[in-house]
């Protein structure tokens, strides 16, 4: 049998950006609906806070604290960031709030936030936000500068004994300032991965990559103040938010969303491909880079490394390869990256690649020439002094036998290496460097960076081993830890620790952690053993997104605006995988991708050739042929967004049985009543005691609504210790 595989390529005429088509992937999309957000649930209570849950959304009502460091913790359920209000209903003379805020669990406290202008040993340089005294009657608000770029968990602190009664609370949020409606994606992707305990994993994971680019979408008079203010000083917190990031108006993709909200281009290599695939907004890239052409020296050429108001300056210089000075041998904070650096040769590498086209498309051809000539001769330099044959891999710099993963990674990536035999064994080799829960750096001691991970993952697909980049992400048992303490054992890939572990805010990507899983990323490499500095939103961990779409999907732009492109699955051992992304033409260009679906079953061995079955003038329609699969049909219950592909949380939906009675039916009878006791006088005590309502009544409410996803990995582990393997299914379809 031989089901058909069908690719479906729109193309068109304009200039208006289209919405993905409606499906069972909308159920992973954490953008939210409104710009105005409220907290979900009470995260916990301290001192005397009576009624805390009407401050949750489902509520709307007033809380009252009484008492000297009473206080309120509530959770918004995933990373925000903006403008914080509420309203101040009733207090006195000597009343006093303050409020802290903090992306993990593992950091609330209500006389400190996470550290998001500068790292400090004792985790304490934001400080809180002091509401000025006496409190106002009314709505209080932020101001730009006091707003957070990035949170899980506001703390509302009593500072005094005197009452004060707040309701209304609520943050507008502030990232993609140029869109109203933050769910419009252009981009989608969809795939089950039954493989993994949870098998929307895949989705979860290029949708946190799309929101955590859109969060680091801010406004470019909203970047992160250098110096920082002080904290602890009242109505001044430790941070401000309203600093210029360059000589633009509008959007600017930035490095992170509570910090350092800068625009570094080297996090762009990732970040801004995210932004096509995702949103197809490059409104926040250009600006981005006009900004850091805006920084070149008139004297030199040189540009900046960053943006401001950070301005970190420095060139470098390069005869065949490029000579790093010892002062920018840290590159994204790795140690030892100076001399004939394999990683930022690799770099150069592509920049004169780039930049060859680039000239052509100008016209330059003489120029052109030139920066072809230096390619060549670089990547002839490279492979003659970095290879190391014995290992099958590029060493860090000619005097040293440490074979780095940036370097090795970018290498295939970029197309520095001579043959397919080198990518191979790269692909291999970097295989050494894998713990459980991702690729520990050889550059940086104890360091796990999904930065140079999101690269790896692309050279593992580009060298045709499909499985093993998915495999990457799948990594297998770690050690969870809060501050000091073990704490559990955990079954996650590199990507889901971040998606799944409590320390996280589970919708948005790490900077980095450690070995271990802790978020000391960097800890004793810069940061000062700050573990609340490290980003919970940072662009350049959402690698994955990309990748899943240029070669899961194998959708490719091979040429500027989209004016053509390739597709080349790589399938990777799935079953099926849907998604597509839309181009928008510069206005000197008539036509261009618009946008693009594929959809594929089955194996690569032996298919036929692609063959053309019509062409519209606005679509054509490609097929071929696999020798294994199952003939695919069109699920009409996903193209209508049914609820039955959603991940809802509550399991899936339960099959209608027949029952029958028999000798046991007392025990049962029994247990149901006892059950009925537990939920009923839980409720009561619940609503007695803390004044809840609607599903906070419920007791033990978290217990129970794990146990879905507990029954389903038990029955997922029952079901893979039984069930055989399938072959891997490796290579291209070429098209």
């Amino acid at each position: 049998m031989h089901p058909a595989i069908a690719l479906t390529l729109c193309l068109g005429i304009g200039f208006s950006i289209a919405r993905a088509p409606p499906g069972p992937w909308d159920a992973f999309n954490y953008a939210p609906s409104s710009r105005t957000v409220h907290p979900k649930v009470v995260h916990s209570v301290h001192g005397v806070v009576q009624h805390p849950h009407q401050l949750v959304a489902s509520h709307g009502g007033s809380a009252t604290l009484t008492g000297n460091g009473s206080y309120v913790v509530l959770d918004f359920s995933q990373e925000v960031g903006g403008i914080l209000s509420f309203t101040i209903d009733e207090a006195t003379p000597k009343s006093t709030l303050s409020l802290s805020f903090t992306e993990s669990s593992e950091f609330i406290s209500p006389i400190r936030s996470d550290d998001s202008c500068h790292s400090s040993v004792t985790m304490d340089s934001d400080g809180v936000q002091s509401l000025p005294s006496p409190l106002s009657i009314g709505t209080f608000t932020q101001t730009i500068g006091q707003q957070r770029g990035g949170f899980k968990y506001l703390t509302i602190v009593s500072n005094s004994d005197a009452p004060v009664t707040i309701s209304n609370v609520s943050v507008h949020t502030t990232w993609m300032p140029h869109w109203d409606d933050l769910r419009a994606y252009t981009g989608y992707f969809f795939a089950r991965d039954p493989g993994f305990h949870d098998p929307h994993f895949l989705n979860k994971l290029w949708y946190a990559g799309a929101y955590t680019v859109q969060t680091n979408t801010i406004e470019s008079n909203q970047a992160r103040q250098q110096p920082c203010p002080s904290p602890a000083v009242i109505s001044n917190e430790g941070w401000s938010n309203d600093a210029s990031g360059g000589p633009v108006d509008g959007p600017i993709l930035v490095d992170g969303a509570k910090r350092d909200r800068n625009i570094w281009p080297g996090d762009m290599g990732i970040s801004s491909h995210t932004e096509l695939v995702a949103l197809n907004d490059l409104l926040p890239t250009k600006n981005a880079l006009i900004v850091m052409f805006s920084t070149q020296d008139p004297g030199d050429g040189s540009l900046q490394y960053s943006g401001p108001p950070i301005n970190a300056k420095g060139s470098d210089t390069y005869i065949s390869l490029m000579n790093v000075p010892p002062s920018f041998a840290n590159d994204w904070g790795r140690d030892n990256g100076q001399g004939y650096n394999s990683a930022a040769n690799a770099l150069l590498y592509r920049t004169l690649v780039t930049a060859a086209d680039l000239a052509t498309h100008l016209g330059l051809s003489e120029l052109a020439a030139a920066y072809s000539s230096n390619a060549t001769s670089l990547k002839r330099a490279y492979n003659n002094l970095l290879w190391d044959d014995s290992a099958g891999m590029f060493r860090d710099n000619p005097t040293s036998t440490l074979l780095p993963q940036d370097g090795n990674s970018l290498a295939v990536l970029f197309n520095v290496t001579n043959t397919r035999a080198q990518n191979e064994a790269i692909s291999e080799g970097l295989t050494d460097f894998w713990t459980d829960i991702g690729p520990l750096s050889p550059e940086l001691n104890d360091t796990i960076i999904p930065f140079v991970g999101g690269f790896e993952v692309q050279a593992h697909f580009i060298t045709g081993q499909g499985e093993r980049a998915l495999d990457l992400l799948h990594r297998g048992t770690f050690s969870v830890f809060n501050s000091h303490t073990h704490v559990a054992d955990c079954f996650y890939p590199e990507w889901g620790y971040m998606l799944y572990t409590d320390l996280s805010v589970k919708s948005s990507l790490l900077e980095g952690f450690t070995r271990n899983g802790s978020l000391g990323y960097r800890a004793a490499a810069g940061y000062d053993f700050d573990h609340s500095y490290t980003s919970h939103s940072h662009g350049w961990a959402t690698g994955p997104t990309p990748a899943l779409t240029f070669f899961v999907l194998g959708l490719k732009l091979t040429s500027p605006q989209g004016a053509t492109w390739s597709i080349e699955p790589v399938l990777s051992g799935l079953e099926a995988a849907e998604g597509g992304f839309e181009t928008a033409a510069h206005e000197a260009l008539s036509g261009f991708l618009e946008g693009a679906k594929s959809r594929w079953m089955g194996s690569p061995e032996e298919a036929s050739d692609p063959v053309l079955r019509s062409y519209d003038g606005s679509q054509v329609i490609v097929e071929w042929s696999v020798p294994a699969g199952c003939p695919f049909q069109e699920d009409k219950g996903d193209d209508k967004g049914d609820d039955s592909d959603k991940d809802d949380g509550k399991g899936p939906k339960d099959e209608d049985t027949e029952s029958t009675g028999n000798g046991v039916g007392w025990f049962f009878l029994v247990l149901i009543l006892a059950f009925a006791a537990y939920f009923g006088l839980g409720a009561y005590y619940n609503y007695s005691t803390y004044g809840a309502r609607g599903a906070d009544l419920i007791p033990h409410r978290d217990f129970w609504k794990e146990v879905p996803y507990m029954l389903r990995d038990v029955i997922s582990h029952l079901c893979s210790s039984v069930r055989p393997r399938r072959p891997a299914n490796r290579g291209y379809i070429a098209v």
